[in-house]
């Protein structure tokens, strides 16, 4: 009898275990990083975690890292759905020798990356860099001081960006660059976006992709870059890429405002940029096509004071014989 009161007893103990140990072991739907939290911690409201690869881990799938107060959380790779807001306080990620950012998530996945502050100190390598696929969202963010993009999308399946309300500044390369190979479908929407002083604003790039890729830009700023300010790009047998350009400023650039380099006039290998309510100025070319590339205007922009204007296909006279652009 004795016996049998002994294993009753250890079986009891075996379960409690179990249940004591499992709610630890789960990944909380809302986690919580701080300053001064610890990755030993749960990272939960009372006991968070010190940065965002400590809590990503303890973060269940579609659900939220949240920052506490102001900190520096470090670089992460995310490689599921996932929203980290740092929109209320300070949420740094001090990029030095790597990338900020890393998205390598699977089809369908969705991530939100709001109030985040990317700093490369001049040697980091791209701030956000996406090579999985799905949604990625970019928003009420700051990226700057990278060596390489600000942005760089190279989605390996038929994905979409978001970006707005979003400032990149400093980079060495493209601020977004949105580039991929295969047979990748790709839309893009950048609202309320300044891209400045880095080597160059935007640039869509069809080579080496087969399906259409779209960009829609609204209400940005693209200046002060040492390169051009926006350009779609596709070669022969590539992508046909779109980019539609309202109410922009695109200015102070040392290359070209806005060019199309194409290598096709129509379907695959097209470029083309459908231009309109934008002021485009004090650029060393302000419009140009390459190759077959066209930029298509809804003739309703401003394009002067650059040292080359350059006319959005063929200008029609608008008031006192003025060309309308």
């Amino acid at each position: 009898m004795n016996v049998v009161r002994v294993f009753l007893s250890l079986a009891v103990l075996v379960l409690a275990s179990i249940f004591l140990i499992a709610p630890a072991s789960a990944q909380a739907t809302r986690t919580w990083v701080s300053g001064v939290g610890n990755d030993a911690n749960p990272c939960s409201r009372t006991a968070p975690c010190k940065t965002f690869a400590g809590a990503i881990s303890k973060t269940a799938t579609a659900g939220e890292i949240d920052c506490l107060d102001p900190g520096g959380f470090g670089a992460v790779t995310i490689t599921k759905s996932i929203t980290i807001d740092c929109k209320t306080t300070e949420g740094g990620v001090l990029a030095s020798l790597v990338n900020g950012i890393v998205v390598n998530t699977p089809v369908g996945s969705s991530v939100h990356l709001r109030g985040i502050s990317i700093n490369g100190v001049g040697n980091g390598l791209d701030g956000v860099r996406m090579i999985g696929q799905g949604q990625l969202h970019i928003e009420d963010s700051n990226i700057e001081r990278m060596a390489g993009n600000g942005v760089e999308f190279l989605a390996n399946g038929n994905s979409e960006l978001y970006i707005t309300n979003t400032r990149i500044a400093e980079t060495g390369a493209e601020g977004v660059l949105i580039k991929t190979t295969g047979a990748v479908g790709i839309n893009a929407i950048l609202s309320r976006v300044e891209i400045t002083n880095s080597a160059s604003g935007i640039l869509v790039d069809g080579t080496g992709n087969t399906v259409a890729m779209n960009m829609t830009l609204t209400n940005s700023l693209i200046s002060g870059n040492t390169g051009n300010g926006v350009v779609v790009k596709s070669v022969a047998a590539a992508s046909p890429v779109r980019a539609t350009i309202t109410g922009n400023t695109i200015s102070a650039n040392a290359g070209t405002g806005v060019n199309a380099n194409g290598a096709a006039a129509s379907g695959n290998g097209s470029a083309i940029a459908f231009l309109g309510g934008s002021t485009i100025f004090g650029n060393v070319t302000g419009v140009s096509n390459t190759g077959s590339g066209a930029v298509q205007s809804f003739k309703n922009n401003m394009i002067s004071g650059n040292l080359t204007d350059g006319t959005p296909l063929t200008a029609f006279a608008g008031p006192g014989g003025t060309p309308l652009q």
